[in-house]
C-alpha cells in the first residue's frame, strides 16, 4: 500500500507544485481578508476535477463586517467556508485548514518562485502547501480506488489568522465542524514533529484614564502614564505567579513550558512632552497551558481590573481574542495512525510537542474529537519576509495524509 501511495504521489508532483503555485499567488490577506472568494473558487474547481461536490458557504457577518476604508471608499471582505468530503458513511476523519495568510512583507511574495527545491511565497508554508497536500491526498486515494468504511470530510476555511471567529468558530456554532468526527489533522507548519496539544490564549487591551494638564500645572492634571505603572506592577505579581506554572506536554526547552503572561507587547499614551498624558494603554496576553481552564485564568485578570477600579482607578479593559487551549494522549488512535504513517513514509518516528500558540485543534477538542497538527512548513520561516516550503516535503505530506486516512477509515 506504501508503495502505490508513493508512486501515486510521485505522479502528481507537477500537478501538486503547479496548485500550489496558485495559491500562493492569491493574496488572501488577513486582516483585512482581501481575494478570499477568488482564493475558495479555485480550490473549489481543483475539487472538482478530482471528482468532488463542494459547498461554498458565505459567513454572516453579524453586524460587524471586515471593512477597508481607502482613496474609492470603504470595501467590505465577506468571509466563506469551503466544505467537501470523499467516502460514504458517516465516521469521517477530517482533513481541516485554513486558506488566509498574514499580511505579506511584499507584493513579491505573492510571485511564488522556487528555487534550490524550496517553493518561497507568502502562505507556502503556513498553510497553501499543506491545503494542497490534502486535497491531493483525497486524488490519491480516489485513484488508486481504496475502499474506505467512511468519509473524509474536507473543511477549508478563513480568518484562522485572526482567531477563528468568522471561520472555524461560526461553523461550530452552526453544527457543521466536526459532525461525526473520528478525528481531525490539519497541516500547520509544525517544522517535522506532531503537534498534540496548544496553549490557549487570553489578550486585552487595557486603556488608564487620567486628566490632560500643562507640564507647568501639572498638579491640576492627573498622569495617566503613572497610573498605567500602578496597573502594570499589580500584573507583574499575578504574572510571577502564572510563570511559575509548567505543563506535562512535551515542548522543546524547559522556559518553553511555563505558562505565559506577556504584558505591553503593545504600548501606546501621551500626544507630546510637554503635556500630562491623559491616556495610556497596553495590551496583555496570557497564554495558557492546557491544564489551565480558560474561564478560571480569564476572571482572574478580569477581578485584578476590578480591584484596581475600587481602589480609585480609572481604567477601561477591551478583550481582544479568546481561546481555549487543548491536549490529546500521544496514545490516542488517531495520533497513532498519523505517527504510523509518518514513520512508514519519512523512516523515522516523529516527536509529540506541544504548539507554542494556537491552534484550531481545540474547536473539535470542545466536541471531544481528537485533532492533531502536521504539515510540510517550518514554524521558524512562516510569517516572515523569507517564508518558504521544501517541495520533498510537501510531497512526503501527501503520502502521510493519505496512509493515516487509510489506516483510520480502511484497514
Amino acid at each position: 500500500m506504501k508503495n502505490l501511495i508513493l508512486d501515486r504521489v510521485a505522479s502528481y508532483r507537477d500537478e501538486i507544485l503547479e496548485f500550489t503555485n496558485s495559491l500562493v499567488a492569491i493574496p488572501t490577506e488577513n486582516p483585512p481578508g482581501r481575494s478570499y472568494l477568488a482564493c475558495v473558487e479555485v480550490i473549489a474547481r481543483k475539487l472538482h476535477e478530482i471528482g468532488l461536490d463542494s459547498t461554498i458557504l458565505e459567513v454572516p457577518s453579524a453586524g460587524t463586517p471586515i471593512l477597508e476604508a481607502s482613496s474609492q471608499g470603504t470595501k467590505l471582505y465577506p468571509r466563506y467556508c469551503l466544505l467537501s468530503s470523499y467516502g460514504k458513511g458517516e465516521r469521517t476523519f477530517y482533513f481541516h485548514g485554513h486558506y488566509d495568510v498574514v499580511p505579506a512583507s511584499s507584493e513579491a511574495q505573492f510571485r511564488p518562485y522556487v528555487q534550490g527545491g524550496n517553493l518561497f511565497g507568502r502562505g507556502s508554508s503556513d498553510m497553501k502547501s499543506g491545503l494542497a497536500a490534502m486535497i491531493y491526498a483525497v486524488k490519491v486515494l480516489r485513484d488508486c480506488d481504496i475502499d474506505l468504511q467512511g468519509r473524509i470530510g474536507l473543511t477549508i476555511v478563513p480568518d484562522e489568522e485572526t482567531g477563528g471567529v468568522l471561520g472555524s468558530r461560526y461553523l461550530a456554532d452552526i453544527g457543521l465542524l466536526g459532525k461525526d468526527g473520528i478525528g481531525m489533522l490539519t497541516p500547520e507548519p509544525t517544522s517535522g514533529v506532531i503537534w498534540n496539544a496548544n496553549r490557549g490564549a487570553i489578550s486585552l487591551r487595557v486603556t488608564v484614564k487620567g486628566k490632560p494638564a500643562h507640564v507647568g500645572l501639572h498638579y491640576q492634571g492627573i498622569n495617566a502614564f503613572e497610573r498605567m505603572l500602578v496597573v502594570a506592577n499589580a500584573l507583574l505579581e499575578l504574572k510571577a505567579e502564572v510563570e511559575s506554572r509548567s505543563t506535562a506536554f512535551n515542548i522543546e526547552s524547559e522556559s518553553a513550558r511555563r505558562s505565559i503572561l506577556l504584558i505591553g507587547g503593545r504600548c501606546e499614551g501621551g500626544t507630546n512632552f510637554n503635556l500630562v498624558p491623559a491616556e495610556c494603554s497596553f495590551t496583555v496576553d496570557r497564554r495558557i497551558n492546557p491544564e489551565e481552564d480558560l474561564e478560571t485564568e480569564k476572571q482572574r485578570l478580569l477581578m485584578l481590573f476590578d480591584r484596581l477600579r475600587r481602589d480609585g482607578m480609572h481604567l477601561d479593559v477591551e478583550i481582544l481574542q479568546e481561546g481555549s487551549s487543548a491536549g490529546f494522549s500521544e496514545d490516542d488512535p488517531v495520533a497513532q495512525a498519523l505517527a504510523e504513517s509518518v514513520e512508514a513514509i519519512t523512516g523515522k518516528p516523529p516527536s509529540f510537542e506541544m504548539c507554542p500558540g494556537l491552534l484550531e485543534i481545540r474547536f473539535y477538542a470542545q466536541q471531544g474529537i481528537p485533532a492533531f497538527a502536521y504539515g510540510p512548513g517550518l514554524l521558524s520561516v512562516s510569517h516572515g519576509p523569507n517564508e518558504f516550503v521544501k517541495l520533498d516535503d510537501i510531497y512526503t505530506c501527501t503520502a502521510i495524509y493519505a496512509l493515516t486516512a487509510i489506516r483510520l477509515l480502511a484497514l
